[in-house]
């Protein structure tokens, strides 16, 4: 039996992980986590993103030692590191879950499964998610969904014969000085971050199922209520310290339940509304893994020029990422996320809305800004739905919200803006929604002057959607984007009724094709 190498990726557990269960099966196992320099300096990366991995990693290491195994973690380059094991212990096989990341972990990989070839290593790669690789057609990638989801759960190991690497090689140390590569705006800390770790993704999981999620699908829409009523179980998918494949077993367990006691209540609905978007979190990666110059390029090459890519306004793309562009709603969102590491679908929309058609900028510098700002950023959800909303993909009504709207819709007594905004805690909610609005006696009244202890409007924001959508219009008339429009629907979009494609003379209910977890 020759030594076999785990190498844990974004699947920072010991259940339902069919690598570790394969290695442990076939000899002395090495876990191994790697930190990467390269990859924590591209500018998608964040602090936050490697103390939510940090926490999760010891949890992980603790996992391992009880079954006799230890995580060796490094930091070091791939497939250098590889090659520098494989010549002291000689394992014969790396067993790892496919990732769908960004540019950057995928050359990694192709990179390492070269380095296998030629060293006679095999590289086991298994499906962790319901993303299908290679996929030929979308026509029967739901089937294939359904088949992984419904599948029983990998059988967690009890116990594993250890191989250790000597005292030769150093491991990392799991302290919180151990800090990758800190860049822009990935220093800012974040408070209120969530907690990594297995432990605080079951409590999440059961909470939710036990009582959070009666009121999700009406709740999911504003910031004000979603904290509570949504899962936010999306960090502990992105790091896979949950299986997509338990939670969805869990949930339909809770949905049924809900249905056979009472079909039309709260409680089945939200939880139907809940299973749609467990589905849709691997439509979307599913469309970076099959065309990952999504990352890079507009998914529909017709709308290239539509903006300029080379010529982001720096002002208005450093008032958005700090929450200064004197919209406050737009300002309140941002902040809290870049206080707490987490917004729900709605708000990220709307936030990427603004960017895109208010400050016509192009989505590629707030992408990775927001990816940044995501504790929970998963590159192939993260980039295809930049691109749905700022209106690139060329299959997708455009998305032009209305930030006062908003604001008064989902926020109608002002207290999440008076919350995150402190300069308007004074102000009522007859103006706290469009304080630019305010005559010079009432700002004094309320203690805020407009310009100096908030800042006036960047842009008027109806004038701003109103030219957005002239110059797309104008864009449009001048091109053929039809058989472009016809490639990108026949290589990305659903199969089934869906945003992309609805149902005729049918109303999609209210928060369709969001993913709010």
């Amino acid at each position: 039996m020759s030594p076999q190498l785990v190498w844990f990726k974004r699947d920072l557990r010991i259940a339902d992980h069919a690598p570790l269960a394969r290695a442990v099966a076939a000899g002395p196992v090495l876990p191994v986590y790697v930190i990467e320099p390269g990859y924590w300096a591209e500018p998608d990366t964040a602090v936050r993103h490697w103390a939510f991995i940090r926490e999760s990693l010891r949890e992980l290491d603790a996992a391992l030692q009880a079954l006799g195994l230890r995580l060796w973690v490094f930091e070091a380059d791939l497939p250098a590191l590889f090659e520098w094991l494989h010549a002291g212990i000689g394992f014969s096989a790396i067993h790892a879950h496919e990732e769908t990341g960004n540019g950057w972990t995928y050359r990694r990989d192709r990179a390492v499964a070269a380095w296998c070839r030629r060293a006679g290593v095999a590289f086991e790669q298994t499906p962790q998610f319901g993303v299908v690789r290679p996929l030929a057609s979308r026509d029967e990638w739901a089937g294939h969904w359904e088949r992984r989801m419904k599948a029983s759960p990998v059988a967690r190991p009890t116990q594993a014969l250890a191989v250790e690497p000597g005292a030769a090689f150093r491991a990392h140390a799991l302290d919180p000085q151990a800090l990758p590569v800190e860049r822009g705006v990935g220093r800012t800390s974040c408070p209120g971050r969530q907690a990594g770790g297995r432990a605080a993704g079951e409590d999440l999981l059961a909470s939710f199922l036990a009582e959070r999620a009666e009121n999700y699908r009406q709740g999911m829409a504003s910031p004000v209520s979603a904290w509570r009523v949504c899962s936010r179980l999306s960090p502990h998918i992105a790091y896979g310290t949950l299986s997509l494949r338990e939670i969805v077993q869990t949930h339909r367990r809770r949905w049924a339940e809900a249905r056979a006691a009472a079909p039309r209540s709260r409680w089945a609905q939200s939880l139907k509304s809940f299973e749609s978007r467990l589905h849709w979190h691997c439509h979307f990666i599913q469309k970076l893994e099959d065309e990952p110059a999504i990352e890079y390029r507009n998914m529909h090459r017709g709308y290239d020029g539509l903006r300029d890519e080379t010529n982001t306004d720096p002002a208005r793309l450093s008032a958005w990422i700090e929450g200064r562009t004197g919209l406050p709603f737009v300002d309140a969102c941002m902040r809290q996320l870049r206080a707490e590491g987490w917004i729900n679908f709605r708000m990220r929309a709307m936030l990427v809305a603004v960017s895109s058609y208010h400050l016509w900028l192009h989505w590629r510098e707030p992408s990775r800004a927001l990816a940044r700002l995501f504790t929970d950023y998963e590159p192939g959800i993260h980039y295809c739905q930049f691109q749905m909303q700022s209106g690139t993909t060329g299959i997708n009504t455009l998305r032009i919200y209305n930030p006062v709207k908003q604001s008064r819709d989902q926020d109608p007594a002002g207290d999440y803006i008076r919350h995150w905004i402190p300069a308007l805690a004074a102000v009522p909610a007859e103006w706290v929604h469009e304080p630019w609005r305010m005559p010079a006696g009432l700002q004094q009244r309320y203690g805020v002057r407009l310009g100096r202890d908030y800042p006036d409007p960047v842009v008027d924001h109806e004038q701003a959607a109103r030219e957005a959508r002239e110059r797309i219009k104008a864009h449009r008339a001048s091109r053929d984007l039809q058989r472009e429009s016809e490639r990108v629907r026949r290589k990305h979009a659903s199969r089934t009724p869906s945003p992309e494609r609805p149902r005729r003379r049918r109303r999609a209910p209210p928060g369709q094709g969001e993913l709010d977890l």
